[in-house]
């Protein structure tokens, strides 16, 4: 029996590269995102598109309903889809707090509810949730979005030991550094918000590190994380957590070992290491 995927943020970087790689495995996959526009490579490879908007609890039924009318299973959901939304707490209107949540939280919480009853009447599948190394440790500046990434780190382990009794599986991944479009969107919402506010000389600073940090050698393709994905989707008993990309290793374990006061100097220094523009 052919096994049936749903990923979600499908139209660009990790999700894209996501879709192509569960394709290449054989899965049937159902690739969602808002631009459907986008995904017209992913549905001539043979993946079906949804459209997809987590902010919308109508939607993610709808999708979901669309996969049970068709497939009537599904063996893998990976909740890929999300932003950063940065800006200094105090800068950023309590409206776009609470869609970063929306979208990056409670979206894929809503989606690992509607995936439950299929695959607890099969008695199997796998939920991976994408999150960030910024699930481990905060930085100046980005305190919604890393919200969201604790979040999820939190909600999958009790979710993973919910559904372990009906033979569901949750992994995270954790990437690092990754080619994508997310710290060009990371870097627009901070200067937006903050680059002419008090912190104005240090968030302008800060963001012209996320507009590099994803366009150097240090960053990985997003094939790195589909290929984690697609490993921990195959494997028999796959690890809670997979750190990869660029630098993902390393800033996992010191945010493990080192003393809170010693993370906080070592990632303001780092915020702080370009010029700004």
């Amino acid at each position: 029996m052919q096994k049936t995927a749903l990923v979600t943020g499908a139209s660009a970087g990790i999700g894209e590269a996501t879709v192509k790689r569960l394709l290449k495995d054989g899965y049937k996959v159902f690739a969602a995102a808002r631009r459907l526009d986008r995904m017209a490579p992913l549905e001539r490879l043979g993946a079906e598109l949804i459209d997809l908007d987590l902010t919308d609890d109508a939607s993610i039924v709808a999708a979901m309903e669309k996969i049970r009318a068709a497939a009537g299973r599904l063996d893998l959901l990976v909740n890929n889809a999300g932003y950063g939304s940065y800006g200094a707490i105090e800068d950023v209107p309590m409206e776009e707090a609470r869609r970063q949540m929306e979208v990056n939280v409670f979206g894929l919480a809503r989606l690992c509810q509607l995936a439950t009853p299929l695959m607890r009447a099969q008695r199997s599948g796998t939920i991976v949730n994408v999150t960030s190394i910024g699930g481990k440790f905060g930085e100046p500046f980005g305190g919604w979005y890393h919200a969201t990434k604790f979040a999820v780190e939190g909600f999958s382990d009790c979710l993973r030991m919910e559904l372990r009794p009906f033979g569901i599986r949750v992994v995270v991944i954790e990437p690092g550094a990754i080619r994508t479009e997310w710290g060009g969107i990371a870097h627009q919402s901070l200067v937006e918000r903050s680059g002419s506010s008090a912190y104005a000389p240090w968030a302008l600073r800060h963001a012209a590190v996320l507009s590099g940090a994803e366009s150097g050698s240090f960053a990985s393709p997003p094939e790195v994380v589909a290929n984690a994905i697609a490993r921990a989707a195959a494997a028999r008993r796959p690890r809670i957590r997979y750190g990869t990309g660029g630098g993902a290793k390393v800033f996992l374990f010191l945010a493990h070992w080192l003393p809170d006061r010693w993370k906080d100097a070592l990632m303001w220094r780092m915020s702080q290491s370009r010029r700004a523009d």
